[in-house]
């Protein structure tokens, strides 16, 4: 295995001593002409093809405001280029998100339906079937790029039933994953296989700082032969939400907003919101703007890592050459319809999450409204390395055309959430008096999940209809439509007012999506015009 030594006079807080890499990637010109990673959508005739940067955050929340805290990614990101102001995750949980951005699919055709390995998150199922066709695996393999991974992979990751932290997944070149979930302190780190222990001093074993820290090493010492993929993953804002010791004390006058779904009973919802206790208590209340608060505290170490790490793209003479894109793996709420805090619900503070992206050909301060699900950010990686999309199994599509400005651009309405509800036939120890099945319960036995938590949804968006249709897999076989135009808060439910004929589209088209593959997951949607009902089906 081959060190790439730090230099002796560049000492950096939290920093590894050595970056180590895993095998050289074959010669290029081999890979290319094997491959065909010849279009090259990203770049000027005869330049070498783009870099990209894919920073993921964890648990960071759109509609709430979980970009405020972000002043310098806006800045170095956002208005250097393009913000999507539509952006969804196919499933609002940490690991069949992670699976859709790496597999470019819907977690009914990755498998991957929740946290655990029963779930299929990180099990040796995903590992041999879908780990050798994700984008990075692609890149490494068939377009020669130089591949970085440095953060938290999938929830499951390191688990002794799955290889523990030995494995590391095809596809990367280098490897920096943290074992299991996200921590900021007192964990441990897979370095290409090998597990490194960190501690709780903050000089050095502060994650988000560590994971800065070893990025800037790899730009440093990276070959210079071939472009480079790095995917960062923080922790932030993901509990415990431990902040850096410079701050601890920031945003003490921020609350959780108190927007219209605030505190309110979820009247003509499924029965899990129902069940949430209104109004809350204000020992819930205090407890969650405690929590807003540290998650803001912890992005702005995240707002350090994307500033030094452009800086040093710039400094190395890279930035003009290098698309990168800030997004997170789901939204988050705290007190909406009374939840106390979580994600995994249907709604948009849960789904919807921030997508800045800049790079070659992306002109300053725009802002999209088009469509995108976290399942596009593989074929547009792709295509900009010169990837047919044609050539893999992926769901999403490429939204480079987007970036670039192309016109008269024929894109989609909809998209598919789905979502396997957690939970076992016991009943939970911290709500002895509740039926079985329910889980992430707070101590006044409010809980977040249960096992017919189980939904899918189409969430459209086209110019006559701003709308979400979802179904329950449950015995009262529920069913949730909002009209976001007129309700964006999601507070009146209208599945027993919406025309019967509208409803049945939308069934029709759900029961389309939640059984598509590849190319049939971008066909034409409900108010397209090449949409197709067939009433019988």
């Amino acid at each position: 295995m081959r060190l790439l030594s730090l230099a002796p006079d560049r000492p950096r807080r939290g920093g590894p001593r050595h970056l180590p890499s895993g095998s050289p990637a074959p010669p290029l010109p081999l890979l290319l002409l094997l491959a065909g990673c010849l279009g090259v959508s990203g770049a000027a005739k005869g330049s070498r093809r783009p870099n990209v940067v894919l920073l993921l955050a964890d648990d960071q929340d759109e509609v709430l405001g979980g970009m405020t805290p972000l002043k310098k990614t806006k800045a170095l990101i956002g208005e250097m280029g393009m913000t999507f102001s539509s952006a969804y995750v196919p499933s609002a949980l940490c690991c069949p998100s992670r699976a859709s951005i790496l597999t470019g699919k819907y977690p009914h055709n990755h498998h991957v339906v929740n946290n655990t390995l029963e779930g299929n998150c990180s099990s040796k199922s995903w590992q041999k079937i879908q780990e050798p066709n994700t984008f990075p695996a692609i890149l490494k393999s068939m377009c020669g790029y130089q591949t970085f991974f440095a953060g938290k992979y999938l929830n499951e990751y390191g688990a002794p039933d799955a290889g523990g932290l030995g494995h590391v997944p095809l596809g990367w070149s280098y490897w920096y994953a943290l074992e299991k979930n996200s921590k900021y302190y007192n964990y441990t780190l897979s370095i290409n296989g090998k597990a490194r222990k960190h501690g709780e001093n903050y000089s050095v074993d502060y994650l988000t700082d560590v994971l800065a820290n070893v990025s800037l090493d790899f730009l440093d010492y990276k070959s210079n032969a071939e472009p480079f993929f790095m995917m960062i993953s923080t922790p932030a804002p993901h509990s415990p939400w431990t902040a850096a010791p410079q701050y601890q004390n920031a945003f003490q006058n921020v609350f959780a907003p108190r927007n219209k779904n605030f505190n309110i009973h979820g009247a003509n919802k499924h029965w899990l919101i129902r069940q949430a206790k209104t109004p809350m208590t204000n020992s819930s209340i205090q407890f969650l703007d405690n929590a807003f608060r540290k998650r803001w505290q912890t992005l702005l170490s995240v707002d350090d890592l994307v500033e030094k790490l452009v800086k040093r793209l710039e400094f190395n003479g890279e930035l003009n050459n290098t698309y990168i894109f800030y997004t997170s793996d789901n939204g988050y709420h705290t007190g909406q319809f009374s939840l106390p805090i979580d994600k995994r619900q249907l709604y948009e503070f849960d789904i919807k999450v921030p997508l800045l992206v800049r790079g070659p050909g992306i002109k300053p301060n725009q802002t999209s409204k088009m469509l995108i699900a976290n399942i596009d950010l593989g074929p547009t990686i792709l295509d900009i390395a010169g990837y047919s999309l044609n050539k893999t199994q992926m769901d999403g599509m490429s939204f480079l055309p987007i970036l670039k400005g192309t016109s008269n651009l024929t894109w989609r309405s909809d998209v598919l959430v789905e979502y396997q509800g957690e939970g076992r036939n016991v009943t939970d120890p911290t709500c002895p008096s509740l039926s079985p099945g329910v889980s992430q319960c707070f101590p006044d036995c409010v809980c977040e999940d249960a096992y017919n938590n189980t939904y899918a949804c189409v969430r459209t968006m086209s110019e006559l209809w701003d709308l979400q249709y979802c179904e329950f897999d449950d015995q009262e076989v529920f069913v949730e439509v909002y009209n976001l135009t007129a309700d964006p808060h999601q507070i009146n439910n209208i599945a027993k007012s919406i025309d019967p004929e509208l409803l049945g589209k939308m069934n029709y088209r759900l029961m389309m999506l939640q059984s598509c593959s590849g190319p049939t997951c971008r066909t034409p949607g409900v108010f397209d015009p090449g949409f197709r009902f067939h009433p019988q089906i």
